[in-house]
């Protein structure tokens, strides 16, 4: 096969030690020099110098966890780096050690055969860690809320049976009370703020439990963490518009995000955080799509579908995709929603979610490669768009119903 790279390099890298091939590609055998390092600071700047010295440009090296960051960290702006997926560079069963892996690695890299991941600029992989950090703390909050709320199951407080959000600022008075050790359940109903006080009566019946100090010492330590996580979260999401106040191309690429229906701020910051500001890095909007694991499987033999499942993509995006998806569907007269309700009475609302996701990630491509606002089609589009089938439809389903149907157009 062609040698694409002289002078390359293959790391296999672990916890605590990295083990390095050089290959020099040469008229007759290739030569490879191999030596082990460790993950220290000083020890992988030893591997920069000893890389300088065969002149060594292009290295590649698997996405093992986590360990593979601090070593493109030290290595980037030397070398062309190459973060190859795992799964992509299997060995030969029972050729399976650190210097074999190195060997294959850099193999693979001489004569072009590894696909690099996506890894973005720093800037953005900083601003993937908040967003990723909010969703955690996000899913932690829910959780707990699921904790509080089965602490008051277990005291047959029936509060969730009431009132919508047992978190507001009245479920919220009523919990610090029953913390405090009230027990009359016309007092605690007594609290209830806003519409909750037009359901004083069957509040009153609600609150009338079986509390003992061990739901009050449970339901303390819960909403004190629960506290201390929304703490967090406005932390973070201040971090967030620091630093798009810091970049002018976060800030409108923000703003373009949060044009599409379904899409707020914090989805918006999580777009920006796994795809980046422009979408350069995907060389069109099927290619992220596929990314982020929101397009049909690909599995056919002998001229036979055999499934068309969702393959496995970037976790973080297809879930916030999803989740947009979700919201865009209950929004009213917009495109978006209108092809939930077209796909989901034929396939189901799981594949239409599906497809709406993917429908937000082209948008969002499209808005950020032109760097333009979305433009919306309206949510009679699909009608529109097959106008005269719909017509002959609907007049045959009149018809159906024993009705004489004579169409005539509106004038102007």
């Amino acid at each position: 096969m062609e040698v694409l790279y002289p002078r390359c390099c293959g790391l296999d890298v672990h916890k605590s030690s990295i083990t390095a091939c050089v290959l020099i590609s040469q008229s007759g055998k290739p030569l490879k020099h191999i030596r082990r390092f460790g993950c220290t600071t000083r020890e992988l700047r030893e591997l920069v110098v000893w890389l300088h010295e065969f002149g060594v440009e292009h290295v590649a090296m698997e996405s093992t966890g986590v360990y593979w960051k601090p070593v493109w960290n030290v290595l980037e702006g030397h070398f062309q780096i190459l973060l190859a997926n795992a799964q992509h560079i299997k060995a030969v069963p029972g050729r399976k050690t650190d210097t074999k892996d190195c060997q294959w690695i850099a193999e693979l890299l001489q004569h072009g055969l590894l696909r690099g991941s996506f890894i973005p600029p720093v800037m953005i992989r900083d601003l993937r860690d908040l967003t990723r950090a909010r969703t955690s703390w996000s899913q932690e909050h829910s959780r707990i809320a699921s904790r509080i709320q089965k602490v008051l199951e277990d005291a047959n407080i029936k509060l969730a049976s009431v009132a919508s959000n047992t978190l507001g600022k009245s479920g919220r008075a009523i919990l610090q009370a029953i913390i405090e050790g009230e027990e009359s359940s016309e007092r605690l109903a007594d609290l209830a703020l806003g519409h909750l006080r037009l359901k004083i009566p069957q509040l009153q019946a609600a609150l009338e439990g079986k509390v003992r100090e061990h739901h009050r010492f449970l339901l303390q330590s819960l909403l004190r963490q629960l506290g201390f996580i929304e703490t967090e979260i406005v932390m973070l999401d201040a971090r967030l518009d620091q630093l798009g106040q810091e970049h002018l191309d976060l800030t409108e690429a923000l703003n373009r995000w949060t044009t599409v229906p379904g899409v707020d701020r914090v989805a918006a910051w999580s777009f920006i955080a796994e795809i980046g500001t422009d979408c350069s890095s995907f060389p069109t909007a099927a290619h992220l799509a596929s990314w982020a694991g929101v397009c049909p499987g690909n599995n056919e033999s002998a001229g036979k579908r055999i499934s068309s499942k969702i393959r496995k993509g970037s976790p973080w995006l297809r879930r916030m995709a999803c989740q947009s998806a979700w919201a865009a569907a209950r929004t009213k007269n917009t495109y978006l929603s209108a092809q939930f309700k077209k796909l989901a009475a034929r396939r189901g609302r799981k594949c239409a979610i599906i497809a709406v996701a993917h429908s937000i990630l082209v948008i969002g491509y499209h808005l950020q490669h032109k760097g333009c606002v979305y433009s919306d089609l309206g949510g009679n589009y699909f009608d529109r768009l097959h106008a005269d089938g719909l017509k002959r439809y609907l007049v045959k389903r009149l018809e159906s119903l024993g009705h004489l149907v004579t169409l005539q157009p509106r004038t102007a």
